[in-house]
């Protein structure tokens, strides 16, 4: 049985990232900016993507979308992106998370070792989930993603004997869609995702969403 042919993509920061996956070859790549001031500019780059592998949105035969947590409105458009080349391929759409991004869509997934992978979630907080990664090609979640100070990012680290990564430390590891192609046998045995239902993990409130309720003392209806 041939790998699929897979779409994957990430914007849980502002910096989006796409790939054309097959089994563990990464076929093509890109990263682009999610905030310029005249466009969205992730849509475009992917069907650019598409058009430099010479190959049409039908053939695609499995979408993977970073999950989040990160960036709200980024994490909406790459959904809606992911879903709707879902939606037009019939093709099966699965998620993974934004931070396993950081380690599997890097070098540093070919070290073995254990790994704090951060986002800042502002003010102080950060989204942090630890990860091990085991030869000869693995990799392990250790911890779950958690919004928690960034203080507390650096004791989990401690404990676990873990190095801290992320866009904002000394490695400027981001999360990037290629990783994918390092997940592919994980993915093999997962179940997609329901595309009437699901959404990425946003790891907190829309700040307009946070305000409304500190606002009204009640949670927005249909959250």
């Amino acid at each position: 049985m041939n790998d699929p042919l897979t779409l994957a993509l990430d914007a849980s920061t502002y910096s989006g990232t796409a790939a054309l996956v097959r089994g563990s070859a990464v076929l093509m790549e890109l990263d682009v900016p999610m905030r310029t001031p005249d466009r969205e500019s992730l849509l475009p780059a992917i069907a650019s993507l598409l058009d430099r592998a010479h190959v049409t949105p039908r053939e695609i035969e499995r979408v993977v979308c970073g999950a989040g947590p990160g960036s709200f409105t980024s994490l909406r458009i790459a959904a809606a992106i992911a879903k709707g080349v879902a939606l037009g391929a019939a093709a099966p759409l699965f998620a993974v998370s934004s931070l396993l991004l950081i380690i599997a869509g890097n070098d540093i997934a070919a070290e073995p070792g254990r790994y704090v992978a951060i986002l800042d979630a502002l003010r102080g907080d950060v989204f942090a989930a630890a990860f091990e990664v085991r030869p000869p090609a693995s990799v392990i979640e250790l911890c779950p993603a958690t919004l928690m100070p960034r203080v507390d990012a650096q004791a989990l680290a401690l404990r676990l004997s873990a190095c801290v990564v992320g866009p904002d430390q000394e490695s400027r590891l981001m999360p990037h869609a290629r990783g994918v192609a390092r997940l592919h046998n994980t993915l093999d045995n997962a179940a997609p995702e329901d595309l009437a239902l699901w959404e990425p993990s946003y790891g907190r409130l829309a700040e307009a969403q946070a305000r409304w309720e500190r606002e009204h003392g009640r949670p927005l209806a249909g959250t």
